[in-house]
């Protein structure tokens, strides 16, 4: 329950289907990469978008959903090939896939609360939100992404001698009743404090907004950004559907397992670059200007 990027093992049948979706989300990646690199290139060749703390957490956003998106596609292949790895490599495969999952929520809980400071404290903005403070903040949601893969690590580890190499799963990798313990609880208490937070920043700022009174005012577009975050959070957690369905037996269908790993794990992480990148003015207008220039 704690990740999109559980496995199972699929029998090794395929259909022209179900290749043809396999295909299809590699060609989706591509464009999704495409887009990762032209946006990060804009940010990074911007001295301006380079030094402000928004566009730092979203060019990180956009670095760990293309490690996650990274990992899981390997885990899936590998499942659906039925590529024996050993454990230490399918273990730290494993740990990169889940970490950059949770990251991902607290990122979008960070840049909620920045777009928070800047309505709220527009004269303390400048001071709050550093590139400092955003590199201390990126460091600490690593830190408290990976506690729950420490504590998974301390419960397996005294198994790993044990264990022969396998195909590379959540299940394969669950041998403790507590590991499970972890993942629930890890996945609770992390969405419920991301959507809190997200709640309160919408409040906050759209009773900013009330307040000014003015549809043309940066409360207003402060507070669209933020519920844009609380439908980010929604897509991630659309994720669990794949490993809800894995837990009945028609997900032996190749075509069905394959779909259901495009539309809730692929495809959110698809869109991020989309609508929240090209949504950006300052990105889009460089975005446009860099493709009519190589026309």
């Amino acid at each position: 329950m704690d990740t999109n990027v559980t496995v199972t093992l699929i029998w090794p049948q395929t259909n022209r289907g179900s290749i043809a979706i396999v295909i299809l989300t590699l060609v989706c990646f591509c464009c999704f990469l495409y887009s990762i690199i032209v946006i990060l290139h804009i940010i990074l060749a911007t001295p301006h978008l380079r030094d402000n703390t928004r566009y730092l957490l979203f060019a990180h956003m956009l670095v760990n959903d293309t490690i996650y998106l990274v990992t899981g596609l390997l885990l899936f292949l590998g499942a659906w090939y039925l590529i024996y790895l050993p454990v230490p490599f399918c273990y730290f495969t494993y740990t990169v896939a889940t970490s950059t999952y949770r990251v991902t929520p607290y990122n979008l809980a960070v840049m909620s609360l920045e777009r928070y400071v800047a309505i709220s404290f527009p004269l303390r903005h400048a001071e709050f939100c550093t590139v400092r403070n955003a590199t201390v903040a990126i460091v600490v949601i690593w830190t408290v992404a990976l506690i729950p893969n420490l504590a998974d690590f301390i419960t397996i580890s005294s198994a790993f001698g044990k264990l022969r190499p396998m195909v590379c799963s959540q299940g394969a990798l669950s041998v403790t009743p507590e590991q499970n313990t972890i993942r629930t609880l890890t996945f609770t208490i992390s969405f419920s404090l991301v959507a809190l937070i997200i709640l309160f920043t919408y409040v906050k700022v759209l009773l900013v907004a009330k307040s000014i009174g003015s549809g043309k005012s940066s409360a207003i577009k402060a507070s669209k950004t933020v519920m844009l975050h609380a439908f980010q959070l929604l897509l991630c957690m659309t994720s669990l559907l794949s490993s809800i369905t894995e837990r009945y037996p028609f997900n032996y269908i190749s075509l069905l397992t394959v779909s259901t790993f495009l539309l809730f794990t692929c495809l959110p992480r698809f869109l991020s670059p989309l609508i929240y990148g090209l949504r950006d003015e300052v990105i889009r207008k460089h975005f446009i200007r860099i493709h009519s220039v190589r026309k």
